[in-house]
């Protein structure tokens, strides 16, 4: 009897030790590299216009292309340490592989840390090549503006996808500025107050530090360093996260870091994890602030702006460009309410479910917002997510919506303060 009840017990307890996690993701190694991931290729054929309507005005806003790691942050933090357990003789053969694999990095990048790549570069033309190839008549004998932040890989950028313009089509004007003047549209959180304080509250800390706590596994550092290696304590999340850094920032640079010799699909959804809610609490709309949405405001009061002017006939360019960051895009998409690109919840454990970095602003991610007009003369507008066409308003499954209508809406995502 007391052996039977010893084994019921002990099946219960199994059964509770693995349980799957419903608040867990499972989402691809591919999908792991978060907002790293190199710009998947859209369908065109899900962007095909009626013939009924005929394309007058773009809006585009786009982040930077594929980019060399920003800094060397993380491959020295990390070779500081498989150094030493190299030096301990703790180091594991995943370790040295991941040491070469640093080397590698460090001897690619040479030196050109945070510049665009050439797959950067080549997102870059391809999206210009496809809204070319979506809207002619927009780039010939037309004028096209576009501006971009001051940082190099967003001048970068925007010189690739005007120049591929160029190339398409030389009887176009278009006209292109950098620098700090752009900073309120493309880099607004350098000078936002309300946003400021936000990120030097304790609030979104808070939530952050907890979740790394108890969500960065440390079975990665031993797979790497050794069971044997001195850990510190809290090093070897550290390692983790290093690890999850560089192996994810890879393929952005075109290097094969075949993420599954260093970490389980398992272990890199949960680095992703943490990662994605750094990004959401801090660039998106939360329970906990609107000041990193609401920093978008002046953009979208720009694009809403710049749209009316095309619909009445006064605006003298056909299109408008704007470059800048991943930074750039998560504020305004989620001021939009943009589908997939705005959650709210008091449980942030689920953020990873349903605001997902990957989709919302891989490299070279954009916004489209399309203007047509029809054989009757009323104007729609379209607006497409990284060259997918999303419904515009919440609850309604409309892709082309009146410009009154959608204009009345957008307006009233602003800020209470900015609405009229």
């Amino acid at each position: 009897m007391r052996k039977g009840l010893f084994l019921l017990l002990s099946l219960i307890f199994s059964l509770s030790a693995t349980a799957a996690d419903p608040t867990a993701t499972h989402y691809s190694y591919q999908e792991c590299q978060g907002s790293a991931l190199p710009y998947p290729t859209p369908d065109m054929a899900m962007r095909a216009i009626p013939d009924s309507l005929t394309p007058v005005y773009v809006n585009h806003v786009g982040r930077h292309g594929a980019r060399f790691l920003s800094s060397s942050k993380y491959t020295t933090a990390l070779l500081r340490h498989l150094h030493k357990a190299d030096s301990l003789r703790t180091i594991t053969p995943a370790g040295r592989s991941l040491m070469t694999l640093c080397h590698t990095v460090v001897a690619h990048t040479a030196g050109r840390w945070g510049a665009l790549d050439s797959l950067g570069m080549a997102e870059q033309r391809g999206i210009a090549s496809r809204l070319h190839m979506l809207t002619p008549q927009l780039f010939h004998d037309t004028k096209v503006n576009a501006i971009s932040s001051y940082v190099p890989r967003c001048v970068a950028s925007m010189d690739e996808f005007t120049h591929q313009l160029t190339r398409l089509d030389n009887k176009i004007e278009i006209y292109t500025a950098s620098g700090r003047q752009n900073s309120p549209l493309v880099r607004p959180w350098t000078d936002d107050a309300d946003y400021k304080a936000f990120m030097a509250g304790k609030q979104w800390h808070e939530v952050y530090d907890g979740f790394v706590e108890s969500t960065v596994p440390t079975t990665v550092a031993p797979r790497i360093l050794g069971e044997k290696y001195p850990y510190e304590p809290g090093e070897a999340q550290d390692v983790a996260m290093e690890v999850y850094k560089v192996v994810a920032g890879c393929s952005a640079m075109a290097i094969d870091a075949d993420a599954e010799k260093y970490l389980t699909l398992d272990e890199y959804n949960a680095l992703w994890s943490v990662e994605n809610l750094h990004h959401y609490l801090t660039h998106s709309a939360s329970t906990l602030s609107s000041a990193p949405m609401d920093m978008a405001a002046a953009l979208l009061t720009n694009l809403i702006e710049t749209m009316d002017k095309a619909a009445e006939g006064k605006n003298e360019y056909a299109v408008m460009m704007r470059f800048g960051h991943a930074e750039t895009l998560m504020p305004l998409f989620a001021l939009m309410r943009l589908p997939g690109c705005y959650y709210m919840t008091n449980y942030f454990d689920t953020v990873g479910l349903h605001w997902r970095d990957f989709y919302v602003v891989p490299m070279a991610a954009n916004l489209q917002m399309l203007l047509f007009k029809s054989k009757s003369g009323r104007l729609y507008v379209r607006v497409d997510l990284n060259e997918t066409p999303v419904p515009l308003i919440p609850g309604r499954p409309a892709i082309y919506t009146p410009w009154e209508t959608a204009k009345e809406y957008l307006t009233r995502c602003l800020p209470l303060y900015l609405q009229p």
